[in-house]
């Protein structure tokens, strides 16, 4: 049982440390992509909005998705700790308080993740409808 515990614990921990990897690293690629960006070279608005908004929808569905992988770990946590009280018969309430509070853990832990991940997402949105508008204003000839 106490691998089966350890096994969510670093599984749901690890994806989501992987998915705020991911996102940190496609958000700062998108950051060095629109500080570099030439606007003059596009003739056409819709290659340039494909080009602005390639990994957006992956870093909005780590914002959306991380709670729903730290919920998942609670909830298997919980489980876990029902079980293990299952097991032992009579358990104290310190035992069960101290499981339910590391099973909360998964859920902090998607909460940190999802929260800066959707403010990047909407800092990059943003940036993204100046630059078109920035595009079209140089494209109104």
């Amino acid at each position: 049982m106490e691998y089966l515990k350890d096994s969510v614990d670093y599984g749901i921990i690890g994806l989501l440390a992987f998915m705020s990897f991911i996102a940190v690293w496609f958000a700062i690629e998108r950051v060095i992509f629109y500080s570099k960006i030439d606007l003059k070279k596009y003739k056409n608005r819709n290659d340039l909005e494909i080009d602005l908004t390639k990994n957006l929808s992956l870093i909005a569905t780590i914002a959306s998705n991380a709670p729903y992988i730290g919920l998942l770990g609670t909830v298997l946590g919980i489980m876990l700790t029902f079980y293990t009280m299952g097991q032992h018969g009579i358990v104290q309430t310190k035992e069960i308080m101290i499981g339910l509070a590391l099973a909360l853990k998964s859920t902090a832990m998607g909460l940190v993740v999802a929260i800066p991940t959707s403010i990047f997402y909407n800092l990059l949105v943003r940036k993204v409808e100046v630059l078109l508008s920035k595009w079209e204003v140089l494209n109104e000839d």
